[in-house]
């Protein structure tokens, strides 16, 4: 294993990421690493923003699901530690936003969370596997009981 000095994180905002979150919590203290979140938002109709596709954290949006989203992934970013900066919340395909914030930040290692999808699902792809296998750095996919 590498030292990795720049982590992803990248989160779905469900009830397992406290095993994502652990993991990489425990690699970033192994490594003194930074680590920066991303959450993507792929299932909510986009609005017209004049910022782009990036959603502050701050921005005031009035839609009640993103303001639970925006919450929680404020919330895990402050749990580790980390400024406003490292977390991000994106809109667009997961897999691809994700492969873009670890180009932009030169990312070392990348941890996602795997359903370990079966049938349709897996021949579809997922978001772990269209990450597994376009990243430009090592992936780490945690199985999610």
């Amino acid at each position: 294993m590498n030292d990795y000095q720049i982590i992803l994180l990248a989160l779905d905002l469900s009830h397992d990421d406290e095993q994502v979150i652990s993991k990489a919590r425990r690699i970033a203290d192994q490594y003194g690493s930074r680590i920066f979140i991303i959450h993507v938002l792929d299932n909510i109709p986009m609005p017209d923003t004049a910022y782009g596709t990036e959603i502050p954290l701050h921005e005031g949006l009035n839609d009640e699901l993103l303001n639970v989203k925006k919450t929680r992934l404020s919330q895990i970013g402050e749990g580790l530690g980390l400024d406003s900066s490292q977390v991000r919340m994106v809109w667009g395909l997961p897999h691809q936003e994700i492969i873009r914030m670890a180009e932009d930040e030169s990312t070392d290692l990348i941890i996602v969370g795997s359903h370990g999808r079966h049938g349709l699902a897996l021949l579809l792809g997922s978001t772990a596997s269209g990450v597994l296998h376009h990243s430009p750095c090592d992936v780490l996919a945690v199985r999610l009981r």
